[in-house]
């Protein structure tokens, strides 16, 4: 097999895990009561879900124990590495059984048995979510989020209402065209930062990774707020509004691992970690309520019926006047959207910071695409930009800021020849499937290429091996507007500085994404 052994400082103590083989079938969801008869034969001669291999949990302390201090194997930011060990140690399906306060975890890295997932599940798919947000929301916040409490942590019919009241406005092509102009003035407003901040080698400072949050958060809050939140000020201080949101939503998510995958504790006691999540949270809720409601009082000299001039946030306030609903949006995009985007884009500029033959190709695209490096960005000129999409696409298939996508179960499920039960939580490790040569002519090699020679025969590249947005009906509502603000950035900064790294590598680990650890010293050179 492949993968694990590559990977620096795991040490594996394979005594400890139960090893069990397995043969892989056809994934066919089941429900006892509506089957057909061929259904109900795979399911009568599935293997039981107690012979799917993983590792031996122990006694009262399950599999939680390797995620304790002291006497555990493994840390939160291990998580990548786990899920490689998994896979070269029990192969393409792997439970994970005791998992204190949570239900079981089944690794699935077979891409045709997630295809199929995917494919014959309904119209409301729950999606493992993090059981502190849902918390958060059903029970400390009821009051506010009510029964439409958003598209994150929320599954069944109030996600699906939720999701149909807003997809429309944010995913039309047309709403997120209009947000190319002021994603790019804040892109030259943020250029200009970086520039700044060079010091007399022309490298940015280690604090570097702080100020791509501020640019996603400026980016985000003229999207989900319709307003610039001064981000990208000069002397921005740290009790300041922008960065008091950025250092609340860097908490919420970082701790996610800490409060899901250790001991429970924070659901039957109020502990430190649990009671600055709701602080945070509330501090969240109270920032954006207040810019919707200033949206809402703009709104009214406006003119409603001129729809292509109202921004997002005025659309969703036309449709759906309780401020609410565009305020749980606004919610849920800033929280996942900061340090998604801002982890996602730091990968992507180190890898081309550290690819000199390929940058190149981005730099000769640009130039062919926008000869004057002053000229502005339009939709049609970023449509050509092939080769950056395909190196994005590249990036993401090595390196994925989202670790894995997943799936809970709502009924039976035989899945590689076992029959999985009902409330399981299936995990599609994203980092491991996109490296699998069944799944990728030639992993290893980087390669943006093969995401434009998709039509060559030679060129294996399973549909369902590489999902950094997700799929279906549960795929990331903001991932146009992420794409954008990524390309825009790479484009304006590419047109006219040469990116450099001259210090040593930097090994990817997880906080709540993968991303570059360490200090993002890059080295502008005027082109």
């Amino acid at each position: 097999m492949m993968v694990l052994s590559r990977m620096k400082n795991v040490q594996v103590l394979k005594s400890s895990w139960n090893l069990v083989r397995f043969r892989s079938t056809t994934a066919i969801p089941a429900d006892s009561l509506f089957v057909d008869e061929t259904i109900k034969d795979e399911l009568a001669s599935a293997k039981p879900y107690s012979e799917v291999p993983g590792p031996k949990p122990l006694p009262i302390l399950g599999n939680t124990y390797r995620l304790l201090p002291v006497i555990g194997q493994y840390k939160i930011s291990d998580v990548a590495r786990i899920s490689f060990l998994l896979y070269e140690m029990f192969g393409k399906i792997v439970a994970l059984r005791g998992l204190i306060g949570r239900p079981d975890l089944l690794f699935v890295y077979d891409a045709d048995e997630i295809e199929k997932i995917y494919r014959q599940e309904g119209p409301t798919p729950f999606r493992p979510s993090m059981p502190c947000l849902v918390k958060y929301k059903s029970e400390v916040r009821k009051d506010f989020f009510g029964r439409l409490a958003g598209v994150v942590g929320v599954h069944g019919e109030a996600w699906r209402e939720f999701r149909s009241k807003v997809q429309k406005p944010v995913l039309q092509p047309q709403t997120v065209k209009k947000y190319i102009d002021p994603i790019e003035n804040i892109t030259d407003d943020f250029i200009n930062r970086m520039i700044d901040m060079l010091d007399s080698n022309r490298e940015l400072p280690a604090y570097f990774d702080n100020e791509l949050h501020k640019w996603s958060l400026e980016c985000i809050g003229q999207i989900a707020l319709d307003v610039r939140l001064g981000c990208l000020n000069a002397n921005l201080g740290s009790d300041s509004e922008p960065q008091k949101v950025i250092d609340a939503a860097k908490y919420a998510l970082r701790n996610i691992g800490i409060l899901e995958l250790k001991f429970p504790f924070w659901r039957y006691l109020p502990t430190t970690i649990w009671r600055n999540y709701v602080r945070n949270m509330d501090f969240f809720v109270e920032v954006c309520m207040k810019y919707i409601n200033e949206a809402l009082e703009r709104l009214k000299t406006k003119d409603l019926t001129k729809e292509k001039d109202l921004s997002l946030v005025e659309r969703i306030l036309v449709m759906e006047p309780d401020p609410k609903l565009a305020c749980v949006l606004a919610l849920d995009l800033i929280l996942v959207g900061i340090d998604t985007i801002s982890m996602a884009i730091s990968s992507v500029l180190y890898q081309i910071a550290t690819r000199p033959e390929e940058q190149e190709k981005i730099y000769a695209e640009l130039k062919r695409v926008f000869p004057d490096p002053n000229e502005k960005l339009t939709a049609k000129k970023i449509d050509e930009l092939q080769y950056l999409r395909a190196f994005i696409k590249e990036v993401f298939r090595l390196y994925s800021t989202v670790i894995g996508n997943g799936r809970t179960l709502q009924k039976d499920t035989v899945i590689s020849g076992y029959r999985i039960p009902k409330g399981t939580q299936l995990v599609f490790p994203t980092l491991v499937l996109g490296r699998m040569p069944e799944h990728v002519s030639n992993p290893e090699k980087f390669d943006p290429e093969r995401w434009i020679k998709q039509t060559d025969e030679n060129n294996i590249l399973h549909p369902f091996a590489s999902l950094p947005y997700g799929h279906g009906p549960r795929m990331c509502l903001g991932r146009r507007f992420a794409d954008l603000e990524m390309q825009i950035l790479i484009s304006k900064l590419l047109r006219r500085y040469k990116l450099e790294y001259h210090h040593e590598p930097l090994e990817y680990q997880v906080t709540f994404m993968y991303a570059p650890d360490g200090d993002l010293k890059f080295r502008m050179v005027p082109r």
